[in-house]
């Protein structure tokens, strides 16, 4: 019998006795990765438990939603024993001990496959962990399942012919945003604890924003991306990054501490130090606004919000600019962006993709300069064009660095509109209205590409709701290296405004 419990039941927080019941009716499913652990480490709670709660939630409810794709049931139980075990000889594995979770359907994990949905990679099983799997195994985290994702993660919808389609928690009519859409579907619903996911063209912020969880897209190249690769392929894609999704921001901080470090190829020569949080406190903090932009349709809805959080951090007494910038031209950072976009996703394609886009990049007319032309045109560069796109990125981040100097954080939107409808028509087929104007899907990638470009670190957070009821969630950019700084500011955030909201009908 453990101290200080009753009849061998665990204390519940403030010294109560709960029973496993009593805990899970209220509200255990949607209780932070953090919070999850601390119950454990106190013994109030059992991995076994817990693992089978969500394992048991998932068998409920991912029929409405198709989020965990790939299951590993057993295994996550047989390493919830261990996991009692050592805890009951005094041995806690690390910060994450015990606690069930779920990863992207692209990253590695021993046994498990990894398809990309790729129809011809169905039977290919992964022989070893990516490297972040590792180091939260490492903490003493376990797989229970995998996520799902769009076709070689090429969109903001999350569906493939080997997985079918993921649906929204809050409206499954709904996109439940991409690439890390089942990720977020996951959190949102209470059926997995703690994600990971990655990002090139917003893939943990717009599922974030649609689904009204948080997610981090670390600073590029400070979370090591062994292991999320389409099969066959080894090497890191320019301007991708792996990163964390979670409930709350204190979950982000604590899976990047994690995660974070020199690759294998780094490990042996180079250290990685994030400074600490520029602020602990909203008062003082230097924050610029950016609500809305000429070359980028926003809804009235989006901007309004990041103008209502500005005003609320005002009143909590942080520095508010919706005036200040980077000294950087908008129009032509996004079309950096697009182009090293378009060029970083040729990695591990067949022949014939690149032979079809030649075709396309061909049959463009020579004075097409939309987001699509930018990107056809940017799968067939040479490098001596991409090599000039790389100069401009370089400049551009160094003006960043400047205007970091001055302030501490940006706050802008992450897409354009809240979650739209399900829309599998080829792409170009796609027509998204944004208040009464209608846009192409390829006109969207603004805002994302803001931080990616100039890799830097982006945490989206949830800040309440739409006039029709769904998750609205914004973005904040700090300097390279300043992680710590965003995910702080979120945290910041929460405390003023509140964080998380569950969506209704996912029980407790």
């Amino acid at each position: 019998m453990n101290p200080g419990s009753r009849d061998g039941v665990p204390n519940a927080p403030g010294g109560t006795a709960a029973s496993f019941g009593e805990l899970a009716s209220g509200g255990l499913a949607f209780l932070s990765a953090t919070e999850l652990a601390q119950l454990i480490q106190r013994k109030q709670i059992s991995v076994v438990e817990l693992t089978r709660y969500f394992i048991q939630r998932i068998e409920q409810f991912d029929k409405a939603l198709n989020a965990v794709v790939v299951r590993d049931f057993e295994r996550a139980l047989d390493a919830a024993k261990a996991s009692d075990q050592s805890l009951a000889k005094g041995h806690r594995l690390g910060p994450l001990h015990g606690v069930p979770m779920t990863v992207k359907e692209t990253f590695d994990v021993c046994g498990l496959p990894t398809t990309w949905g790729v129809p011809e990679q169905r039977d290919h099983l992964a022989v070893e962990d990516a490297t972040v799997v590792e180091r939260l195994k490492a903490a003493g985290a376990h797989v229970i399942g995998k996520t799902n994702v769009p076709l070689r993660l090429g969109d903001w919808q999350s569906y493939n012919d080997i997985y079918g389609t993921t649906r929204n928690p809050w409206e499954t009519g709904r996109s439940r945003g991409g690439s890390s859409g089942g990720s977020a579907a996951a959190l949102a619903a209470g059926l997995t604890s703690l994600e990971f996911a990655s990002d090139i063209g917003g893939s943990i912020r717009n599922p974030a924003h649609f689904c009204g969880v948080y997610g981090h897209k670390p600073t590029y190249g400070i979370v090591p991306t062994f292991g999320h690769a389409p099969p066959g392929v080894v090497s890191a894609p320019d301007l991708n990054v792996v990163g964390p999704m979670a409930r709350s921001a204190e979950d982000l901080a604590l899976a990047l501490d994690v995660v974070a470090g020199p690759d294998r190829f780094r490990s042996s020569g180079w250290r990685l130090v994030l400074p600490p949080p520029k602020a602990r406190t909203l008062r003082g903090l230097r924050v610029a606004i950016w609500p809305k932009e000429d070359v980028a349709p926003t809804s009235v809805e989006i901007s309004d919000r990041v103008q209502d959080i500005g005003d609320a951090l005002a009143r909590a007494g942080a520095i508010v600019s919706d005036r200040a910038r980077p000294g950087i031209s908008p129009g032509q950072s996004h079309d950096t962006y697009l182009s090293l976009l378009g060029a970083a996703g040729l990695a591990g394609l067949p022949d014939d993709y690149y032979a079809e886009s030649q075709r396309a990049a061909a049959r463009l007319d020579a004075d097409d300069a939309s987001p699509l032309a930018v990107l056809t045109r940017a799968r067939v560069m040479d490098h001596r064009r991409w090599s000039d796109h790389d100069e401009a990125r370089t400049r551009d981040r160094l003006r960043w660095r400047a205007f970091f100097d001055d302030w501490d954080v940006v706050i802008s939107p992450i897409s354009a509109t809240t979650a739209y409808a399900h829309d599998h028509r080829p792409k170009l087929e796609r027509v998204l209205a944004v208040d009464t104007v209608r846009t192409s899907h390829y006109e969207h990638y603004f805002w994302v590409g803001l931080a990616t470009v100039a890799c830097l670190p982006s945490t989206a957070f949830p800040c309440g709701l739409s006039c029709d009821g769904l998750p609205i969630g914004l973005q904040i950019i700090g300097p390279e290296y300043g992680d710590h700084t965003t995910i702080e500011v979120a945290r910041l955030v929460a405390q003023v405004l509140g964080g998380f909201q569950p969506p209704p009908g996912f029980g407790g």
